[in-house]
């Protein structure tokens, strides 16, 4: 059986998506400090990470159709 690894970008993703939890965590200090633009840097690390993970579809299926 092959076992496929991910791509870069896959795990770049995964990383901006944890980043992004971890901003939540921290987002009423951050909102005081930084205002309406910590919620637009949330929703940026949040897009831009599952951007990058379902840019790749995965391996091929080698099932018949």
């Amino acid at each position: 059986m092959n076992d496929p690894h991910q791509k870069p970008a896959f795990w770049v993703g995964n990383g901006l998506l944890g980043l992004a939890l971890a901003l939540l965590f921290f987002l009423g200090p951050l909102s005081e400090l930084l205002g309406v633009w910590a919620i637009v840097l949330w929703m940026v690390l949040a897009g831009v990470g599952m951007y990058l993970i379902t840019r790749d579809k995965g391996p091929t299926s080698n099932l018949p159709d």
